[in-house]
């Protein structure tokens, strides 16, 4: 993890706020989670709080908290965030503004679509302490019980806090580790996009779009990815790439050098391994996101 101050990133956090405490193995994180983080006798139960306190222009820290915990359960368009805190947009674009500037939240604009942008959590401290830490301030401060709090919320961690992390740590993976063979060009821009589907009036989130220079052409669109962290990827995954891919082609953007690509944190059937083999998908696991192409 990493603390935020002014758009600096310190490493923090690992040992000095834990008391040289840090997990053993797989087998004891749950355990290093309740006698760390949820436990209110640590400095790092606490740091979340102290990251939004100590800026200067944060004055209603409870809005504050309201926007952060918005975005951490997963409203990350300034209209989505403000119908979920009850507000109006024009009422929170100055702390959406300060929440930017003192580098807590982050903005990407959308791949796709060229008025939105979304809002996302620079500090994944932060999201976990609006995600699991606040939402059972009581069981953690008056009964002492983080493990039952624990137990409520591991879902939630891994759907809200590990999820939309490892989405981003694959951005950057695209981004600055892939080879540039990887997706058929150099890739300059990568980030994530709406498409939008009037046939069946929806749209669809793209966690991966990478777009870059092919020969002496730049802003190709080199890939589109999805990415999921505890589930096996399977063709219908690819399948869905191909759909998205459609819905660009039929809009006028170029195609031609897209890769759909999968990004997983437990692997891929060998269905789609297979079609990975034909040069039909880019499969991105652990053991290439963290060793390099």
């Amino acid at each position: 993890m990493y603390a935020t101050k002014s758009e600096v990133h310190v490493p923090a956090y690992r040992r000095e706020f834990v008391g040289d405490d840090v997990p053993t193995g797989l087998d004891d994180f749950d355990d290093w989670v309740c006698r760390t983080v949820l436990n209110p006798a640590r400095p790092l139960h606490g740091e979340a709080e102290f990251l939004l306190t100590a800026e200067p222009d944060v004055r209603d820290r409870a809005l504050y908290h309201s926007l952060l915990a918005s975005v951490a359960g997963g409203s990350h368009t300034s209209g989505g965030i403000a119908s979920a805190i009850g507000r109006k947009a024009t009422d929170i674009s100055q702390p959406l503004t300060v929440l930017k500037r003192c580098g807590l939240l982050s903005v990407e604009p959308d791949a796709f679509r060229g008025n939105r942008s979304a809002y996302r959590i620079a500090e994944p401290l932060i999201t976990f302490h609006h995600a699991v830490v606040r939402p059972n301030q009581g069981l953690l401060t008056q009964r002492r019980n983080p493990a039952t709090a624990w137990a409520m919320s591991r879902d939630t961690f891994l759907s809200k806090v590990v999820g939309p992390h490892f989405e981003h740590l694959c951005r950057e993976w695209a981004s600055w580790h892939a080879e540039p063979d990887t997706f058929g060009g150099l890739p300059i821009v990568v980030t994530s996009g709406t498409v939008t589907d009037p046939s069946a009036r929806t749209s669809h989130e793209v966690d991966v779009v990478v777009r870059g220079a092919v020969g002496q052409d730049h802003g190709i669109l080199l890939s589109v990815g999805e990415v999921k962290w505890n589930k096996v990827m399977d063709v219908r995954h690819l399948d869905r790439l191909r759909n998205l891919l459609g819905l660009l082609a039929s809009r006028g953007i170029d195609t031609s050098h897209a890769r759909p690509a999968c990004y997983s944190g437990v692997g891929f059937t060998p269905a789609l391994q297979a079609a990975a083999e034909c040069g039909e998908v880019v499969l991105v696991d652990l053991g290439r996101l963290y060793g390099g192409a």
